[in-house]
């Protein structure tokens, strides 16, 4: 497999999602993923996870039958530009990401563009998710800048367009363009919502390839870049992962 890592996936945990973290393990070593990241919608989304199972989510393993997994949340952009997890259950995750979800109703391209670019700058999330979303318009090149210098990595979603946010592809292509001309680190996740779509990239690399994008520049080729790039986001170290990867 070209991708072993997925960063993106959803539980039960969501009350719109259908399988559990044990399903995912056993769907990962079936596919040959060797890491997934837990990443449940955070409070503000009506069936989205309570602040407590963030905060418990360290009685999950690193791994589990010989798989890796991170623990973490897909937060909600509020309209404040704040998103919706304290930093109490923060710092107890491996890793955040966060997008535009209908907790907050559609706005205009300026405003849009002012509340990711204020999620980013706040050194909070790793990861900015599904930014190609046509229903929440953004200035893709201020925003990418800005992941750029502020070391957030850029979703390319691999679900968009095929389960969901309906004609996504074009922005989605635009975005893995000015990735390429930006040097944005790119991650991609499968926003699977069922494990069967666990390391689904097939929409991620049609946009990787339309677009030219290097591959290069996107961490779920190797466990070892994902942790490598968490630790450059001020994470402290998964010893038990680094381990896990390389032995020594």
């Amino acid at each position: 497999m070209r991708f072993l890592v997925d960063l993106h996936t959803h539980t039960v945990a969501s009350a719109h999602a259908y399988s559990t973290i044990n399903e995912y393990v056993q769907q990962a070593d079936k596919s040959g993923i060797s890491m997934f990241a837990t990443t449940d919608h955070g409070p503000d989304l009506e069936d989205g996870a309570m602040p407590w199972h963030f905060g418990n989510l360290r009685v999950i393993p690193h791994v589990i039958d010989n798989i890796a997994v991170l623990r973490g949340v897909e937060a909600n952009v509020r309209a404040n530009g704040t998103i919706d997890l304290d930093n109490y259950y923060l710092k107890r995750l491996d890793i955040v990401l966060a997008g535009f979800h209908p907790n907050l109703p559609p706005q205009d391209e300026d405003t849009n563009t002012k509340l990711l670019i204020k999620v980013i700058e706040s050194g909070k999330v790793d990861i900015v998710t599904h930014i190609g979303n046509p229903r929440y318009p953004i200035k893709f090149r201020e925003v990418m800048e800005c992941a750029k210098a502020n070391n957030v990595a850029i979703e390319l979603n691999s679900s968009s367009g095929i389960n969901t946010r309906s004609g996504s592809h074009p922005n989605c292509v635009k975005v893995a363009a000015l990735a390429k001309e930006i040097g944005n680190v790119v991650s991609l996740g499968s926003d699977a919502h069922v494990c069967y779509f666990l390391g689904n990239f097939r929409e991620a690399e049609a946009v990787i390839e339309e677009a030219e994008l290097s591959y290069t520049q996107i961490i779920n080729t190797s466990p070892v870049k994902v942790l490598d790039f968490l630790e450059s986001r001020g994470h402290a170290p998964i010893e038990s992962l680094r381990n896990f990867f390389v032995p020594f």
